[in-house]
């Protein structure tokens, strides 16, 4: 029996403990820059999560070089994050999110982020190529293949997107569209 869904915090959204193992989410639509504490901070919405994740500016960094600033572009690619343990706040180690793999990037990379701790240093920080992973769409009828009433019934691009190897000939055109609808929504 896996319990990680037992293990999660009651909290708005991906926190560092519940990473017992690394894990790879697919970047869905809705994330926003957000406040928190006073500070503007980015909130990443996953297809495959319920909750937000807000990375570390660190991390942000690590986003923007390799995705570019426009976070609307991001939408259906895939992050693999892992808890590490060595993250500081303050003087307290307290551990946090970090990325070890990205999808869309040909080869691995390093990449200049802030460093914490550092008096305003920079440092390198490694990032793999992941694999395009297709998001599971959680269909209604219980089956691999999409129904109209589960094309009908999504709201996330990304989520139709990854239902599209499993459609047949005739819900793939349901498919087109109603990404297509959704994308003009969001502009």
């Amino acid at each position: 029996m896996d319990i990680t869904d037992a293990l999660a915090p009651t909290s708005d959204q991906l926190d560092a403990i519940e990473l017992v193992n690394p894990r790879t989410f697919t970047i869905g639509t809705g994330s926003a820059l957000g406040k928190r504490d006073g500070k503007t901070v980015a909130e990443i919405r996953f297809a495959d999560f319920p909750r937000v994740w807000r990375p570390s500016k660190g991390m942000l960094d690590v986003l923007a070089a390799c995705w570019g600033i426009d976070a609307k572009q991001w939408v259906g690619r895939s992050v693999t994050v892992y808890n590490d343990p060595d993250v500081m706040f303050g003087r307290d180690k307290v551990g946090g999110i970090r990325i070890s793999h990205l999808s869309g990037i040909d080869a691995a990379r390093k990449v200049q982020i802030r460093g914490a701790g550092q008096g305003g240093r920079k440092q390198s920080w490694p990032v793999e190529p992941l694999a395009d992973v297709k998001p599971s769409a959680k269909l209604a009828n219980n089956s691999t293949a999409p129904t109209e009433a589960d094309v009908t019934a999504c709201t996330d691009p990304a989520v139709l997107r990854g239902m599209w190897s499993a459609a047949s000939a005739g819900v793939r055109p349901l498919i087109q569209a109603r990404v297509a609808e959704l994308e003009q929504v969001a502009k």
